[in-house]
């Protein structure tokens, strides 16, 4: 077996996984995006152990695994993040993401976002 095509699959694979993560605005999308990165780790991690024998036998399926476990981890926590901020944003847009401290304030009915930590009734008359 050649190792080249799987390296250059692999490559490739986690070549578009970082365009994925750079490029999309959709958290959804962006998670998918890292599992392409993971499986494509995935990939080298079983290539090399087939083609390189190591003092400890079958070392890179047994990493795989642990990427794989990661992997569901990490989709399970961030998939529990994005609803919950669908939950309180009515959106999955990355670029909605609050960078700042505090607490944040669902969108009001009106459309208008309220500020957070700021009550209706301590905004000016006319912004009510």
């Amino acid at each position: 077996m050649r190792p080249v095509i799987p390296y250059v699959t692999a490559a490739l694979l986690f070549g578009l996984g970082v365009y994925g993560v750079l490029r999309r605005r959709n958290a959804v999308l962006v998670l998918m995006a890292v599992e392409l990165m993971l499986n494509a780790v995935n990939l080298v991690l079983v290539t090399a152990d087939t083609t390189v024998r190591a003092a400890l036998p079958h070392g890179g399926q047994v990493f795989a695994l642990f990427v794989i476990v990661l992997a569901a981890a990490e989709i399970g926590v961030g998939l529990a993040i994005v609803l919950q901020f669908y939950r309180l944003r009515a959106s999955v847009a990355v670029d909605d993401v609050p960078l700042t401290e505090g607490r944040v304030e669902p969108a009001t009915a009106a459309g208008v976002p309220v500020a957070a930590g700021v009550r209706p009734a301590d905004r000016p008359e006319g912004e009510r």
